[in-house]
């Protein structure tokens, strides 16, 4: 414990100042009594190889693809020579040389990241074929499916030729300013509407969750910059699939200072009514560093430190010393938050915080809490989160909420700097 205890205070005096030299001085520290050699590190998917094949069946070319869950995907033809493209969100294509193959129409194959966080699958063609269909299922991980028929040298050409859709353009990295010291600039707020595109979360009366957070976090975004003092980033902006880990890593390319994801769950069996505010459990912590260690980029497991080359068990030190520091601010704004929603006479649940093993909850270095706005299996809570009037109310409670801990959280930092 006495070594844990000097490793959190070197932390906290480091912290912000020279962190590169700082986790060179940890992982010497700590080397002697790690595996000698880093762990691979495995993306968000994973495919399936034995369960994915390319069949020739008859005129057609069919091509199962089993993914050990859903990421947002693109396919497109290119010339010269023949390919089809496919480009996933996050993929390891480990494994992919033993992918059944029966096809004469297929010349090559291959597969591998082309820019951080996407991946793509290269099929060079024998002959001009087109897209006949092209679809993902998601039951139980994520099975693509795309059949090709012959076509004429001439339509290839056409098509392969057409200008990427706007909807297909991969995002550029954020190009966001550094943070400044506590207290001392915006509040770097990053707002999570649950679910979306694929994944549309509970339903009910023709209403989805993923629907109603995003309309939620618009009008939260448009507060809190109207208002000034904020710096608001969102996961998604439109009715699109992220996956849940990549949700951290834009709280850590936005250098967040916050992270509010919003939920409006929906409950088979008993009776839940009015907001919820979810930590992460002590329970979860450990299960949460080991797997983010294991799944997550090496870059961007903390702030401002690159673990490309470190060990498993390097990261989960690091991890469980940062959340240390982090765990009594999230308390503390969980605490902001309900005082601000249930002093705005809006409805909150019976045990208004609560803590639970959330994926979006598990960034070890950013302040993180998950709001169920209330439960679609309530007809009065979906009530509520149609009412504009409502949700102006919970949205100004929530502001006012961060105004009050960011008020705090700086003035607890300044005491601790001195």
């Amino acid at each position: 414990m006495d070594k844990r205890k000097a490793r959190l205070d070197s932390w906290r005096k480091q912290r912000g100042q020279g962190m590169r030299t700082w986790l060179m001085a940890i992982v010497m520290g700590v080397l002697g009594w790690l595996p000698a050699a880093a762990q691979d590190l495995s993306a968000l998917a994973r495919l399936d190889a034995a369960a994915s094949s390319l069949v020739d069946q008859g005129e057609t070319l069919s091509i199962t693809l089993r993914l050990s869950q859903p990421v947002p995907w693109r396919v497109r033809l290119a010339d010269n020579p023949r390919r089809l493209i496919m480009d996933f969100r996050e993929v390891d294509w480990s494994g992919i040389a033993a992918m059944p193959r029966s096809s004469t129409r297929i010349a090559d194959l291959r597969a591998g990241s082309f820019r951080p966080g996407w991946s793509r699958l290269v099929m060079e063609l024998n002959a001009p074929l087109a897209v006949l269909s092209a679809e993902m299922a998601t039951a139980e991980g994520a099975t693509v499916s795309l059949r090709l028929g012959p076509t004429t040298p001439r339509d290839f050409a056409q098509q392969a030729a057409q200008p990427e859709p706007a909807e297909w353009a991969l995002p550029e990295p954020a190009d966001l300013p550094t943070p400044s010291p506590r207290g001392s600039g915006p509040l770097t707020v990053v707002l999570d509407p649950g679910h979306g595109g694929i994944d549309p979360g509970a339903e009910r009366d023709n209403r989805t969750e993923a629907e109603l957070m995003l309309i939620f976090a618009r009008e939260l975004k448009e507060l809190l910059v109207r208002d000034g003092g904020f710096r608001v980033v969102m996961t998604r902006e439109e009715d699109v699939f992220v996956p849940l880990e990549t949700r951290i890593s834009i709280a850590h390319a936005a250098k967040a200072d916050v992270f509010l994801s919003l939920h409006a769950d929906a409950l088979a069996e008993g009776e839940a009514v009015g907001a919820t505010i979810y930590t992460l459990s002590d329970d979860a912590s450990d299960e949460a560093a080991r797997a983010l260690a294991e799944r997550h980029d090496r870059d961007d497991l903390l702030s401002g430190i690159d673990l490309t080359d470190q060990d498993d068990l390097v990261a989960t030190v690091l991890m469980d010393m940062a959340r240390t520091e982090t765990q009594p601010r999230i308390d503390r704004l969980a605490l902001a938050l309900r005082q601000s929603i249930s002093g705005a006479g809006l409805k909150m649940h019976r045990h208004p915080i609560q803590q639970a093993g959330f994926s979006v909850l598990k960034s070890p270095d950013v302040p993180s809490v998950l709001i169920e706005l209330g439960f679609l299996s309530s007809a009065s809570d979906l009530e509520r989160l149609i009412d504009p009037e409502w949700r102006a109310k919970m949205t100004a409670a929530i502001r006012d909420a961060l105004r009050v801990w960011a008020a705090e959280d700086a003035a607890l930092a300044g005491m601790n700097d001195n």
